[in-house]
């Protein structure tokens, strides 16, 4: 059995710099602390985390949304492909992203807490609060 669900925060920068942010690989691994490598094009691949966490830009809509096909290397063969959905939305001065993580394997529920809000949304809020402080 599968599941989804999202994450969401307000992140003080615009909608543009957060979209940019997510598809440069040297920036997405600053603000993670992972290494990112990204192809920032439709169809593109990419791997996050030294390779741990792989897949392809399957839509794009600059500076409001993006969709990823993700897997991890502790994927079998014949397990599903997970999909994450990023959107930016203008809010209060900065950018709404709401992360929707897609079809999630049972037993996976670490996700949400442990990866995407320690490693992403809070990352990402805290890498631009800094730029915006200095």
């Amino acid at each position: 059995m599968v599941h989804d669900f999202k994450v969401m925060g307000v992140i003080p920068a615009s909608c543009e710099e957060v979209f940019l942010s997510w598809i440069s690989g040297d920036v997405n691994g600053s603000m993670t602390g992972g290494k990112v490598v990204i192809d920032p094009r439709f169809g593109g691949s990419f791997t996050a985390w030294g390779g741990y966490v792989f897949g392809t830009t399957i839509e794009f809509e600059p500076f409001s949304r993006i969709v990823q096909s993700w897997r991890t290397a502790e994927f079998d063969e014949g397990d599903d492909v997970w999909q994450i959905e990023a959107t930016m939305t203008p809010k209060d001065g900065g950018t709404l992203l709401t992360i929707r993580h897609i079809s999630v394997r049972e037993g996976d529920h670490d996700y949400v807490d442990d990866g995407w809000l320690d490693s992403y949304l809070n990352s990402i809020q805290g890498y631009f609060a800094s730029k915006r402080s200095n």
